[in-house]
């Protein structure tokens, strides 16, 4: 079933969920074995994070370098297969410009059609390691909305080989994510709410928002999104704080704000597992006003992590 599809036929609000795959190398039972403690809450969506190629440059015994594509993780299709195999939940996969072709963004998107996969989330994706500013890849796309009219194109039939007639229709429904503090790289939020429309408006059908600690933030967000005309649903995505390493990660990483009140909570934590449990609080607090706010769902980070997020779920859902 398609994400606007569940969005509109809940009667309730319920809980989606964004898995990091794991690295190659680990077998495929310790992905099922992360997901099951998460099926309790009955989600009826699971995202997958996609990750581009790394690309690292190792010295030859002339003095000169060989440039290697280092792949981390199993592919994006075999992931996907498994879970559907295993679980009875719709899966998401994210698609990102970053690494890859039109073509063979196209190729993907073919095999997970084949694979009955109607929903995909379509992300620029980031910067490789080392280079200041994201390059797209040779005949690949700079920017997101130009994915989601790819998509728009396949699911009418249109393929990137113009002598392709009548070619199937794929029936995707596209979502976008959504920055309620901006992106890093946007001039300002204005701007950013802009570019997010012309996402809508090149065929995305929903947004997930970036984590954000401070749900007031969320709510402006929403309101200037519907003030420009934006009217497809927003779902907030939250992620509980676990440790010290976070306060300092998640903002430089992804350009968020720790709201005052809970730094000064956490400051005052005299472990780790305190600061474990006052993000877990935390993230109730948040869970619970978003819910008597109205919000049609809320989405959770996992970031490898089940357990907070369970610990948070079992005291709001």
């Amino acid at each position: 079933m398609k994400v606007v599809d569940i969005l509109q036929q809940s009667k309730k609000p319920f809980v989606s969920y964004e898995l990091v795959p794991p690295l190659k190398g680990n077998d495929v039972t310790r992905l099922y074995q992360f997901i099951e403690p998460l099926m309790e809450f009955n989600p009826p969506f699971i995202n997958i994070t996609c990750h581009r190629d790394e690309i690292q440059f190792k010295e030859r015994g002339d003095s000169s370098f060989e440039k290697v594509t280092i792949s981390k993780r199993p592919g994006m299709v075999a992931i996907v297969a498994a879970i559907i195999k295993r679980f009875e939940v719709e899966v998401v996969p994210h698609l990102i410009c970053g690494g890859s072709s039109k073509q063979k963004l196209e190729n993907d998107l073919l095999d997970l059609n084949f694979l009955g996969i109607q929903n995909i989330v379509a992300l620029r994706g980031d910067a490789i390691q080392g280079e200041k500013f994201f390059t797209p890849e040779q005949n690949g796309f700079r920017y997101s909305y130009e994915l989601v009219k790819q998509i728009a194109r396949m699911n009418s039939g249109i393929y990137l080989d113009e002598n392709i007639v009548n070619g199937i229709k794929t029936e995707f429904c596209t979502g976008v994510a959504g920055y309620p503090e901006k992106h890093y790289e946007a001039p300002n939020q204005n701007e950013d709410i802009l570019y997010l429309k012309k996402k809508i408006e090149s065929g995305a059908e929903y947004i997930i928002t970036q984590m954000f600690f401070d749900n007031q933030v969320f709510f402006d967000f929403v309101d200037k999104c519907r003030e420009v005309g934006i009217t497809v649903p927003i779902i907030p995505g939250l992620k509980p704080i676990s440790t010290q390493r976070h306060i300092e990660m998640l903002p430089r990483t992804f350009g968020i704000d720790i709201p005052e009140e809970l730094m000064k909570t956490i400051k005052q934590c005299k472990s780790e597992e305190q600061i474990y449990q006052a993000g877990v609080d935390w993230c109730i607090f948040q869970s619970k006003n978003l819910l008597q706010k109205g919000v049609p769902a809320i989405h959770y980070y996992t970031m490898g992590k089940a357990d907070n997020v369970r610990a948070v779920l079992k005291e709001v859902f």
